[in-house]
């Protein structure tokens, strides 16, 4: 087989810049496409040399459709709009469609979804495989301890980041309410302050920080009687998240139409 050929959306930020590198050090994948935002003063920049590679030919376009006439897929770390936007011309052209950005709504993953009888797509919140292996031990553990264990899930993130909790924060909520047999929406705490009251037995509490550079770290905490368990994981470069992103294009490669998860492609998802 060929060389996927790949698009790279939002390629002038820094997880875009982040998948361009990932591509040009892997084998099977060639960079097709940067797609960057209208208006971008980006727009007509030479992809490789803003990801700190030399010059690959490649300018950053805001015409996605022209681009995807000759892809296989699109790497998409943007934001909910940009993505939305995205979702109906990767189906539109048949190209597999990876989609790392966080902060969707339930409207918006609904959309994702929608599409997903005639096109690929892999959606996860954090593309690592270290995170995804913590949710698969979060979703055993949540299961395996009552509700005399409180679940508390704290993440760390660099200053600019723009949405709480994280995606990888309610994904792992999610693993842990699926263990517990419980829908995440009807039983998490989020930004308790003041006079909260106690804490209702069975909920899944998260707290955000935010600062530095911090790519990204992670706990979930088990607190029972008289003791406490914390699983974590820490991401000291988003080259982690880049590479997954890539393996889940190569796999997806070829696929039937679906919605997949990262837990599909490290074959995780029966954990």
């Amino acid at each position: 087989m060929s060389d996927m050929r790949l698009i790279v959306a939002g390629a002038g930020g820094r997880m875009g810049r982040a998948l361009v590198r990932a591509i040009a050090e892997s084998k099977g994948a060639v960079l097709a496409g940067a797609l960057e935002a209208p208006g971008s003063e980006l727009l007509g920049k030479d992809a490789g040399v803003l990801a700190g590679l030399p010059a690959n030919g490649i300018k950053l376009s805001a015409d996605i459709w022209a681009m995807s006439k000759e892809a296989d897929g699109i790497l998409d770390f943007t934001v909910p709009a940009a993505t939305i936007a995205n979702v109906a011309i990767a189906a539109e052209r048949g190209i597999v469609h990876v989609v790392g950005t966080t902060g969707l709504s339930g409207s918006d993953n609904a959309v994702i979804k929608s599409v997903t009888n005639r096109a690929v797509v892999v959606q996860s919140g954090n593309m690592s495989l270290g995170v995804n292996l913590l949710a698969a031990v979060v979703k055993r553990v949540a299961k395996a301890l009552d509700q005399s264990f409180d679940i508390e899930i704290i993440e760390t993130h660099h200053r600019m980041k723009v949405d709480a909790p994280s995606g990888t924060a309610l994904m792992l909520g999610q693993a842990a309410a699926s263990g517990r047999g419980v829908a995440l929406d009807e039983h998490s705490e989020r930004g308790r302050d003041g006079i909260t009251g106690a804490r209702r037995p069975g909920n899944i509490g998260f707290a955000s920080l935010r600062g530095g550079t911090v790519a990204g770290d992670h706990s979930v905490t088990f607190l029972g009687p008289f003791e406490r368990l914390t699983l974590s994981h820490q991401a000291e470069d988003r080259m982690l998240f880049a590479h997954g992103a890539l393996k889940a294009a190569l796999w997806a490669h070829g696929k039937k139409p679906g919605h997949y998860s990262m837990a599909d492609v490290l074959g995780l998802a029966d954990l």
